[in-house]
């Protein structure tokens, strides 16, 4: 190995794979920071989305109103009750209303 182009070959070969190990710890190791650091963003959206609902559902309650679902058809049937009563409502109020023009002409 007295040969100054053998051993040329021999040095730039240990190079090329000495950068390549450095390279592939670089790659490596920034993928792993990646995914660590999605890893973290989907722990700390999924805590704030908990603490958004917890927050939503203690508003709620003090309120007074339940944000538990409750089956479609009970919300249907209250609904539809809620929408018949403020019908009677405006229907009392257009007869009151009615009552007072008459009696003002």
């Amino acid at each position: 190995m007295t040969n100054p182009l053998v051993n040329a070959f021999f040095l730039g070969r240990a190079l090329a794979e000495g950068i390549n190990e450095q390279v592939e710890a670089a790659v490596s190791s920034a993928l792993s920071e990646v995914g660590k650091f999605d890893a973290e963003q989907r722990e700390n959206f999924r805590n704030f989305t908990e603490q958004v609902q917890a927050r939503a559902q203690q508003d709620a309650s003090q309120a007074g109103t339940a944000t538990t679902p409750s089956s479609p058809t009970s919300s249907a049937v209250d609904l539809q009750e809620t929408i018949d009563e403020l019908r009677a409502e405006v229907a009392q109020l257009r007869a009151t209303l009615q009552v007072h023009r008459n009696q003002n002409d």
